[in-house]
């Protein structure tokens, strides 16, 4: 199983940004940011394909998920 939390705010602190700044670039609070990191709540999609596309990376990558690995 993946830890969304800890791989959001993997991505955000090699992109070099605190939660504010990525909260304004892609729409949302820095609360939502935040309970996210902490895995309180899961984004919708459509914040996963925000962050995902800002980073330049695919939405497995951006929740640490190998899909060689999840292959049995």
């Amino acid at each position: 199983m993946c830890d969304y939390g800890n791989e959001f705010k993997f991505h955000r602190q090699k992109a070099n940004l605190g939660q504010s700044e990525l909260a304004i670039l892609i729409g949302t609070s820095q609360q939502n940011i935040s309970r996210w990191e902490k895995g309180e709540v899961e984004p919708s999609i459509s914040f996963c394909v925000r962050l995902a596309d800002y980073y330049g990376i695919t939405l497995d990558e951006l929740i640490g998920r190998d899909i060689n690995s999840s292959k049995k």
